[in-house]
């Protein structure tokens, strides 16, 4: 059983998140600018160390091993969202989005990711708390996710087929060219969309599908709503930051979609043998951040040695 956490807490939690969003876009992004790489490590030390600070309030309010689960899900959503920047990348690049929108397309596209977030979050553990069962579903699932993932992707990816660029343009009239960073603009008289607003959508139709994966991996954890919540949230917070600071070598970690594979049928394997066996939370974390160290060590080696 999961610890009851006050409607006044989860109020509390809503508003500091509004807060910094506020400031983020209103005060120190509020003109459209290129990020660089200095300006998105510091910004990615900033949305790591809230986290940590939130870890460590947790550690004291609720006890270490809250704290650790909620340390366990950050990580893993950290680590799932690095996947999520190679379509950011391929998203960007075909629409041919000038690096001083793209902040602001990824913010929009992150604070409509804390809706949906919430809402399968919400929906996943009232499922599982009704119907005990689905846990296997859940687990299968995640293990079919990890098998997938290894396989080849091909490179070729025509986003112009896509459903939802067709079904876009036909609903909504749409500009051909960019107006600044504008999403609408009005044209003899009628609100047009432009490829920024189109950019947007596919953005938040990425983080839809991840969020079918990575919602039950964090579930497989624990099904607390406050800590699944709060680990989703600072990692997602930390996304726009963590885009700007791994795009320019985003190759290098070639070697990580393994180890998240890896950790995806290891979760889906402990949800499948819950009955039977309770894993403790240290073997579970012990084994996460040794598949993510050796795949990231894995990835750097590799990398050196292909330069070399």
């Amino acid at each position: 059983m999961h610890q009851e956490t006050s409607l006044v807490i989860w109020g509390a939690f809503v508003l500091f998140v509004l807060l910094v969003l506020a400031l983020d876009l209103g005060v120190f992004n509020k003109k459209s600018h290129t990020i660089g790489f200095k300006e998105s490590m510091i910004w990615s030390a900033v949305w790591i160390s809230l986290a940590l600070i939130f870890n460590a309030i947790i550690y004291y309010w609720r006890g270490p091993s809250d704290a650790m689960l909620f340390f366990t899900g950050y990580v893993i959503e950290k680590s799932l969202s690095v996947d999520n920047l190679f379509v950011f990348l391929l998203i960007f690049g075909y629409f041919k989005i000038p690096n001083q929108y793209q902040h602001k397309v990824l913010f929009y596209g992150i604070l409509g990711a804390l809706v949906m977030r919430a809402f399968f979050i919400w929906a996943g553990i009232a499922i599982l708390e009704r119907f005990s069962w689905v846990i296997y579903f859940f687990g299968a699932f995640l293990v079919y996710s990890g098998i997938k993932m290894l396989a080849p992707h091909s490179d070729d990816h025509d986003l112009e087929k896509s459903w939802v660029i067709t079904w876009t343009r036909k609903v909504f009239p749409t500009t051909p060219d960019f107006h600044d960073d504008k999403f609408f603009v009005r044209a003899n008289g009628v609100m047009h969309i432009t490829p920024l607003f189109i950019t947007l959508i596919f953005v938040e139709f990425s983080d839809l599908v991840f969020a079918i994966d990575s919602i039950p991996a964090i579930i497989g954890i624990t099904n607390d709503p406050f800590l699944v919540f709060t680990s989703n949230v600072f990692a997602i917070l930390g996304l726009r930051a963590l885009y700007f600071a791994l795009k320019g070598f985003a190759d290098s970690f070639h070697y990580l979609k393994y180890g998240l594979s890896v950790i995806l049928m290891f979760i889906g394997v402990k949800m499948l043998i819950v009955k039977f066996y309770h894993m403790p939370v240290i073997v579970t974390m012990a084994v996460i951040f040794g598949v993510l160290t050796i795949s990231i060590v894995a990835s750097i080696i590799s990398t050196r040695n292909k330069k070399a």
